[in-house]
């Protein structure tokens, strides 16, 4: 078998250059045709796997973060000059696992670590955003990383989060980087304005 017929048949075969490039690659720019979809898939804890086998190797994890897409259509893609194949993703594609809070009230910023090592500053550009988790009627985080790619923060540094929580105008939140992030209503978790 030819070197091109063994990259005209592997799904990933792109890949190669993009772990070449310096920087994060400009998947936004790229619109290379869809090949179709692959079985990968993120689960919710944040756990990779290929052929529901799991990736183990950060290192992996970490080059196809790198060329991780979530598009319009809601569907999530691993993009490369070449090809654009569809993968699978439970909930969030990352998962926040390390935060750190430097400062207090308004001049506060809080920094988050994804499970794929990119460091998040909370701000205009790196939202934090709150959603009702089913089931539980639980408040689940999420912050923007990059693109429409979001982590979703851990449970235990979800309480973290909490912790340096602050009422603003009837609603409990957090600030960061000048901005305040409203969790809840207040008056919903019995906390008085």
């Amino acid at each position: 078998m030819s070197t091109d017929q063994r990259d005209a048949s592997n799904p990933l075969r792109g890949l190669s250059e993009a772990a070449r490039a310096k920087g994060p690659p400009p998947v936004d720019l790229w619109n290379p045709p869809f090949c179709g979809d692959i079985d990968m898939r993120i689960a919710a804890d944040g756990t990779w796997f290929y052929m529901n086998s799991p990736i183990g190797r950060k290192p992996l994890m970490q080059l196809f973060a790198s060329v991780l897409r979530h598009d319009e259509d809601g569907k999530y893609y691993l993009v490369t000059p070449v090809e654009k194949v569809g993968i699978r993703v439970d909930d969030a594609p990352f998962s926040a696992v390390r935060m750190k809070v430097e400062g207090e009230g308004r001049n506060q910023v809080i920094r988050f670590e994804t499970n794929v090592d990119d460091e998040v500053i909370v701000d205009t550009a790196h939202p934090l955003r709150f959603e009702t988790e089913d089931g539980t009627e639980g408040l689940k985080p999420y912050v923007l990383v990059r693109g429409r790619l979001e982590a979703l923060v851990t449970r235990a540094l979800f309480y973290d989060l909490a912790a340096v929580g602050t009422v603003v105008d009837g609603w409990f939140g957090v600030w960061s980087s000048g901005i305040f992030f409203p969790m809840q209503k207040a008056a919903e978790i019995g906390l008085a304005s």
